[in-house]
């Protein structure tokens, strides 16, 4: 038997060998057409040749016989293949006797005849049809099934050879020559064909092609590609191939790219929610402007409250009917809730535990929005101030505040090297080797490890984002012609979380790593960036689709981990990509030169410094040396030079009360022995204890051989701090204070008869206490 043309058109365009004829579509079998299939018998219905077609039972079933003729002529059968010639007449003969016993002809099967007839697996199929059927048989009645009875649930068949498929009915030179159009542009974009995508883009090709009843590329619209994921069609390989499919369909012009937003699926999540409230709830996140992560988050928590509401208020499940008292009650809830509570599925990590702080103020401010929203686009009548009754307790809003979770400097280093010598053997493999070219993961690594930015960021990095300059000129280089302590590194940022666009110094090996990569990243389809709208290459690209953020996360993460021989948790938790942002912000606001907070503002992109606030923390190292050089301890303390008497302490003079102890005032010597006790120790009032230098007995003192020198600390008080610091004036409202209080004499200055306007000497010495 010779290999049939598919049927076409005069266009050259494929179509249905049934279509135009005029076949007899009669439901029900006749008894004449039943009686004849049970006379000819099993044997006859399966002879290949040699039959007498004009004996009257053939006659008999004539209408029936000759569309499935038509379809058997159709199918492409290499020549010379006698079982699958066996297996096509074997089909045929399956057909009419499912005709005789069901009494109804093929025309009129449901698709779950049919599918029961072809059975879910190759076990069902031989279960369904006679013993003597083989398994070559089902393509066949596949076809049979696809023209005569528009059977199109290939995704309920199971595992089957869908391009054999395809092939048999659309004509295998057909099919593979638009398989080839999507291979090239495909290969282009970095697909690998031959390893992990060989068999999934010809699986869904040929499955796009089935369903859509065409093998023309151009004939696949977006509407068919919707179809096919709404109803399940991208099933077992063409699960992983229908995205890139339908990538290489829009680059030819024929649809649209797929979205990279997955379609909101209803309430399927809100399990034991009322029904009032779970509407409400999903109104809102279908009007809200937030991000969908944020929107995400805050419908959890919502539905968590309708679970509250069903258990503690089940009166109140509109938003319409709350009050202010009933506020007060969610937020005592919330105070009072523990992990796990009112969710359906129970949490392992931390179940039974109270909520954190910021948890709590999570599920306060999720219904803060909830309600501000509902009440400013007027769904909900303004019964109370939101901000108000749902406010925060003051006990909670105590324990928030800014808490950067910092790896410590040993494990950073640590992954530092590892990102720096990361080669192939660390990558992670799968069957058909790495997933992601070393390059490529090279790059992501050095930019989580440098760049200091979210992972989002990272992600949406677009081709040509590094840019070299010469140091302080301004001028643009080439990368290959600066050596690196003499370029400067810029990175440009695409919109943010918190801001626009914005360009920051980064150092050059991050710059060097991006650059080989791009040298060798694959052509890749321009993406919509999900912030801005606009059409951008992105830099972290391969086989049409970007890397996502969470790859970070959930790969380079564990991988420089393994590499560096550390643990993926420290005391602080899991080590995440955000972490790292906190970590080299720090470091930088830590540095021997420091960046400002309102440079490092600018260079993590924030709009205020607030926001900055919450990733730079100060070290304990860097703390301890501003301390010491704030000199607490020295600015409270002075030192004063003591002469001792050492024969005064030797001959027991002293212990009789002889002067034995000298503080040199400079102008002359105080010989009171709790001098530091004194409150005129500042300004000496000249009491009895008062020795001049340019007396006899202070020339003398000064001539004696045997004394010691040393230095005694005398601790200031406020006003002795600012008669050292601030001159004389601080000096004459000290004098001022003291002119009543007694001297270690008993007399006070005033007695004594000190002169208003007498420039007496500070008692102690500028230089501070040595440390």
């Amino acid at each position: 038997m010779t290999a049939p043309l598919p049927v076409s058109d005069d266009g050259g365009r494929w179509r249905s060998p049934i279509s135009g004829k005029d076949f007899d579509r009669l439901p029900v079998l006749l008894a004449s057409e039943q009686r004849a299939i049970r006379e000819l018998g099993l044997r006859n219905l399966r002879r290949q040749r040699g039959y007498d077609r004009t004996a009257v039972q053939w006659t008999a079933i004539r209408r029936l016989l000759a569309p499935l003729e038509t379809v058997t002529r159709s199918l492409d059968v290499s020549a010379g293949s006698g079982h699958l010639t066996r297996a096509m007449h074997d089909a045929v003969a399956v057909l009419l006797l499912h005709c005789a016993a069901t009494g109804r002809s093929y025309w009129d099967w449901t698709a779950q005849e049919w599918l029961d007839l072809l059975g879910q697996d190759h076990a069902a199929f031989q279960r369904s049809v006679p013993q003597w059927a083989e398994g070559t048989m089902r393509p066949f009645l596949c076809a049979h099934a696809y023209h005569l009875g528009k059977f199109r649930d290939f995704h309920r068949l199971g595992r089957f050879n869908r391009l054999n498929l395809a092939g048999r009915i659309f004509g295998k030179t057909l099919v593979t020559s638009e398989l080839d159009r999507v291979r090239s542009m495909l290969t282009r974009w970095g697909y690998r064909y031959g390893q992990d995508h060989d068999k999934t883009i010809p699986a869904a090709t040929s499955q796009i092609l089935l369903l859509n009843r065409s093998p023309h590329l151009e004939d696949l619209t977006t509407k068919v590609f919707t179809q096919a994921r709404e109803e399940s069609l991208n099933t077992e390989d063409g699960l992983r191939g229908l995205h890139p499919l339908q990538r290489a369909v829009a680059a030819l012009g024929y649809c649209d790219p797929p979205s990279t937003v997955p379609a909101t699926r209803g309430l399927g999540k809100a399990t034991g929610v009322p029904e009032p409230w779970a509407e409400w709830v999903q109104r809102w996140f279908d009007t809200s402007t937030l991000v969908r992560s944020v929107r995400r988050h805050h419908r959890t928590i919502l539905h968590k409250t309708g679970r509250w509401l069903a258990a503690e208020h089940p009166g109140l499940t509109d938003p319409t009917a709350w009050t202010r008292q009933t506020c007060a009650s969610w937020v005592a809830a919330v105070d009072r809730m523990h992990v796990g509570d009112y969710v359906v599925r129970a949490v392992s990590s931390g179940h039974g535990q109270p909520l954190r702080p910021r948890s709590k103020d999570a599920h306060l401010s999720a219904l803060r929005a909830f309600f501000r929203d509902c009440q400013e686009w007027e769904w909900v009548p303004r019964r109370f101030d939101v901000q108000r009754a749902l406010a925060t307790p003051p006990a909670i809003r105590a324990l928030l505040g800014p808490d950067p979770r910092v790896i410590a400097d040993d494990l950073w280093a640590k992954l530092l090297w590892a990102g720096l010598n990361l080669d192939a053997d660390d990558l992670f493999q799968t069957s058909s080797g790495t997933f992601y070219p070393l390059e490529l993961v090279r790059a992501i690594t050095v930019t989580w490890l440098f760049s200091g930015l979210r992972s989002d960021e990272i992600a949406r990095l677009r081709v040509g984002c590094i840019r070299w300059q010469h140091d302080g000129t301004g001028i643009a280089a080439d990368s290959q012609q600066v050596l690196a302590r003499d370029a400067v590194c810029l990175l440009d940022v695409p919109p943010h979380k918190t801001g626009t666009a914005f360009t920051k110094p980064v150092d050059p090996i991050l710059g060097q790593a991006i650059e080989t990569w791009q040298a060798l990243r694959p052509e890749q389809p321009k993406r919509t960036d999900r912030r801005t709208g606009e059409q951008v290459d992105n830099l972290f690209s391969l086989r049409a689709r970007a890397v996502p953020p969470s790859y970070i996360n959930a790969t380079v993460i564990p991988m420089l981990c393994r590499k560096a021989g550390i643990p993926a948790a420290d005391v602080r938790g899991n080590i995440t990509s955000h972490r790292a942002r906190s970590t080299i912000a720090s470091q930088l606001y830590n540095a021997k030169e420091p960046l400002t907070l309102f440079e490092l503002q600018a260079w993590l992109g924030h709009r205020s410094a607030q926001s900055t606030q919450s990733y730079a923390k100060i070290s304990p190292n860097t703390l301890t040396r501003a301390y010491s050089d704030a000199g607490y301890f020295a600015r409270n303390v002075r030192t004063i030079e003591v002469l001792v008497d050492r024969d005064a302490v030797t001959s027991g003079a002293a212990a009789s009360g002889e002067p034995w102890q000298y503080y040199d005032l400079g102008h002359g010597y105080c010989t009171y022995t709790f001098f530091e006790q004194c409150p005129h120790r500042m300004a000496c009032a000249r009491c009895d204890f008062y020795t001049p230098k340019t007396s006899s007995k202070g020339q003398l003192l000064e001539a004696k051989d045997n004394l010691q020198r040393m230095l005694a600390s005398v601790p200031l008080g406020e006003e002795e701090r600012a008669a050292v610091d601030d001159g004389q004036a601080a000096l004459d409202q000290l004098l001022e204070r003291l002119i009543d209080i007694p001297t270690p004499a008993g007399t006070t200055p005033r007695e004594i008869g000190v002169p208003a306007t007498a420039t007496l000497l500070p008692i102690v010495a500028v230089n501070q206490w040595c440390r």
